[in-house]
């Protein structure tokens, strides 16, 4: 079979201008030659095919023609046999070329599955080889961001051992494990099995460690917010020691992603049981974070940190038809703070808070302002910015 792709993939029309060009790459001699690379990786002996899988990954590193070129010369299926291979050299070297080849290549990503990669690559994630474990992940991961790939990966088995490894992988396999997870979570069907893999308190714990305003925080709050809107995801997250402060940490000092993600979270919390969570909501300090939103949040986490702020409110929830919205706010606020702090105490505190929210929206109205002024600005003056700006690149 290997000799009949091989074959044809030599009968392709274009290919010997595709091999033309990667063979420039081996004219200084010390590199093997494109032909030599592809006859080890099908037809070689175990170490021929070892040095081939390597000089694959190298190759594809960081072009995209040798990515397009070689999946297209016939090399993915060869790879994915050696990931079943006994030696774990051979096997490492197969996962990160595999890997190289679906980097920003969505036909490669729909090859590698279509060869079979998804049952040894799950395999791996279960290796006592940390390195194999976490080059399989982060093979999925990759994988995982075709749509087409998404159903099969959450139904290989993949999900549980990610999940695992959000608990107890390295730095850069918990990243990966949650990227794979996201991309997954992105087809619907994905989520029961995430939520029954136990992921609520893993993506909570890599939460509290990671910075707010990274991009892992906005794919572990969005995770979050799609695990809360089942009822045993609530429950998870109500359970977890700091659960809540994690999210209202996300308030204050996350990306606006992030912040729009931790506040829905929240809100769906609160909606869902207002008695049980609107305490621990209000004991870990959200005030400060939901009113920043009401100013500086996107739209959308706008209107949910308004949502939020009413049903948190002392009394229960009551009509605002009719009122301002800044009428409406100040009332939230003064209620919210009489009950935390009594009701002499609470209007300092409600005043002070009203004061840095209108600093905040002069500070973001002035922001806006200059934004505009740049727009109208003269041609000239706006043809020499761009110019400065490209030459710093």
């Amino acid at each position: 079979m290997l000799q009949d792709l091989a074959m044809a993939s030599y009968s392709n029309t274009g290919f010997n201008q595709e091999l033309a060009y990667l063979e420039k790459q081996a004219a200084d001699g010390t590199q093997p030659s494109m032909q030599d690379v592809m006859w080890s990786l099908m037809f070689g002996t175990s170490d021929a095919r070892l040095r081939a899988a390597r000089e694959v990954r190298k190759l594809t590193k960081t072009s995209s023609k040798s990515r397009a070129y070689l999946a297209a010369a016939g090399v993915i299926m060869p790879l994915v046999a050696m990931l079943k291979s006994s030696c774990e050299e051979s096997k490492e070297a197969a996962v990160l070329a595999l890997l190289n080849l679906a980097v920003g290549n969505e036909r490669n990503k729909l090859r590698i599955v279509k060869a079979g990669a998804i049952g040894p690559l799950v395999e791996l994630l279960q290796s006592e080889n940390l390195f194999l474990k976490e080059s399989a992940a982060a093979a999925i991961y990759t994988l995982s961001a075709a749509s087409v790939n998404k159903p099969l990966l959450g139904a290989s088995g993949a999900i549980s051992l990610l999940v695992d490894m959000v608990k107890s992988g390295s730095l850069q396999g918990k990243v990966d494990a949650v990227m794979a997870l996201y991309n997954l979570s992105t087809y619907p069907d994905n989520l029961t099995p995430i939520l029954a893999a136990g992921a609520v308190g893993p993506l909570l714990a890599l939460l509290k460690g990671c910075k707010k305003s990274s991009k892992v925080a906005e794919k572990t709050t969005s995770l979050l917010k799609s695990l809360v809107a089942f009822e045993e995801g609530k429950s998870a997250l109500g359970k977890e020691e700091g659960g809540i402060l994690a999210l209202v940490e996300v308030l204050e000092d996350g990306s606006l992603r992030s912040r729009e993600n931790a506040v829905g979270t929240l809100l769906l919390l609160c909606e869902s049981n207002r008695c049980r969570y609107r305490q621990a909501i209000l004991q870990e300090g959200a005030i400060p974070g939901l009113l920043e939103l009401t100013v500086q949040g996107s739209p959308r986490a706008q209107q949910e940190a308004h949502s939020l702020l009413r049903l948190l409110r002392d009394s229960s929830p009551r009509s605002s038809r009719g009122t301002s919205p800044s009428a409406m706010l100040e009332s939230i606020v003064y209620d919210i703070a009489s009950h935390m702090d009594g009701e002499e105490q609470g209007t300092e505190t409600a005043r002070k808070i009203l004061t840095e929210m209108v600093q905040l929206s002069m500070e973001q109205n002035m922001r806006n302002l200059q934004k505009r002024a740049i727009l109208y600005l003269p041609s000239d003056l706006s043809h020499s910015s761009c110019l400065t700006e490209v030459s710093s690149k």
